[in-house]
């Protein structure tokens, strides 16, 4: 009788479905056991179902309150399908879900209360719905949640109820309606790895406690409201940071110069703040991929102030580098061409005041897409040596005071989409 429960239910959520372009639920039928049916996983003793894996059949319905009578159910992944309507309350009758994957449907509604008497669940991804209302605050009884993606949806609300979660190593909320401050509690999770909060509207200053999670791998709070400085011990209590990201917020003060101690970051964005003050050498930062700072109010006068850029020698693998729109009053960089940027494919520094001339040695970075030195003060002749770089798509010169003919040799870049020369006092023909 209780396999015929799960077989019933089996096939009142099929019955729930209204395309199956793909033939997923074909099998679902009494010619062969509902154990053997497509995407049905049963426990070996008792023959009850113990995971429902349809993801990516391109499925188009809703899902049926059936749902709740399996419950011996422990994985539910219906990811990237078109299932519609709300998430069934009954779901909060399964026990021993500990995976529950709806992210990338058209899924609306309120996030269910009751999903709170699911105490086994370790994961929950409702990313790219169209969920509505505050997220449960009974959702912080969860104790044993790992990992919470909620992103893309229209939930408002505060996100207090995440900060309790004991067990919690990685958060995504990027849902652009969560508001308020960051909430204190972030400091029970002891083995917190990711957090990802990033376009929403929190404001306010993040908690000290917040940057004393040395487990800490990631931590974005890009594009909210946030103020306050960053902690000068930063690159110290967060010995394993890989990625930090900051952009588009309200911070003030300098950047820190103990950063330097987080020698695994890999990715580092600060732009669009109020940072102020010199950028810190950098020459621990050896696994670096992408380093923005643009768009604050860094500065320097004196020759030797770009030197972080230099301390970047052994940071091989860097590919993106933007510090334009400060105030870096300085020569340009004439190591620029021979530091070990091989792998360099975006050099920003517009918007400076950068002066002294381009040297010939940017020719070296075979790499390099995108090369932007608009509005600055430099001077002399563009340099031929920019011809050697074949996979150049966007060269920006513009504004400055460049003079002679433009390099022949730019003809050599047969990849180049954006050219910008003007307001210069350069002569001749364009090759």
């Amino acid at each position: 009788m209780r396999n015929e429960t799960d077989r019933l239910s089996l096939l009142a959520i099929k019955g729930k479905i209204i395309e199956d372009p793909l033939h997923a639920l074909s099998s679902w039928n009494d010619s062969i056991h509902f154990c053997q049916w497509q995407g049905v996983m049963c426990g070996r003793r008792h023959q009850r179902v113990t995971a429902l894996d349809l993801q990516s059949r391109e499925l188009v319905g809703s899902i049926s309150p059936h749902l709740g009578n399996l419950i011996f159910l422990r994985e539910l992944l219906l990811q990237n399908n078109s299932f519609g309507n709300e998430i069934p309350p009954e779901i909060g009758c399964l026990p021993r879900l500990q995976i529950l994957r709806l992210n990338n449907n058209s899924i609306g509604g309120r996030i269910p209360v009751n999903i709170s008497r699911c105490t086994n669940l370790i994961e929950i991804d409702f990313s790219y719905n169209g969920l509505v209302g505050e997220v449960p605050v009974d959702l912080e009884s969860l104790s044993k949640l790992v990992i919470v993606i909620i992103e893309a949806n229209n939930l408002t609300g505060s996100i207090s109820p995440f900060a309790n979660l004991s067990s919690l190593r990685g958060l995504s909320l990027f849902d652009k309606k969560f508001h308020g401050s960051i909430p204190d509690g972030f400091d029970r999770p002891k083995n917190l790895q990711e957090l990802g909060l990033s376009m929403n509207m929190s404001s306010g200053a993040i908690p000290p406690s917040l940057f004393n999670h040395s487990s800490l791998t990631m931590f974005d709070v890009s594009t909210n409201q946030i103020q306050g400085s960053l902690p000068w011990d930063l690159g110290i209590t967060l010995p394993n940071i890989e990625s930090f990201s900051i952009v588009f917020n309200q911070y003030t003060g300098s950047i820190p110069v103990s950063i330097s101690n987080a020698s695994k970051l890999h990715d580092l964005e600060m732009p669009q703040n109020n940072l102020t003050g010199k950028v810190p050498n950098l020459a621990r930062l050896q696994n670096l991929e992408w380093l923005s700072i643009f768009d604050n109010q860094l500065e320097s006068e004196e020759d030797d102030d770009l030197n972080f850029i230099s301390s970047l020698i052994n940071a091989t693998n860097l590919q993106f580098l933007a510090v334009n729109y400060n105030m870096f009053y300085i020569k340009f960089p004439e190591f620029i061409g021979i530091v070990n940027l091989v792998g360099l494919q975006s050099l920003e520094m517009q918007v400076n005041q950068l002066t002294s001339t381009i040297p010939s040695e940017i020719g070296k970075l075979q790499n390099l897409h995108k090369l932007y030195l608009t509005d600055n003060s430099l001077s002399n002749n563009i340099p031929s040596s920019l011809g050697n770089l074949s996979l150049l798509s966007e060269l920006a010169l513009g504004i400055n005071k460049f003079q002679g003919n433009v390099p022949q040799s730019l003809g050599n870049c047969n990849n180049l989409q954006l050219l910008h020369l003007s307001q210069n006092n350069l002569n001749g023909t364009i090759p």
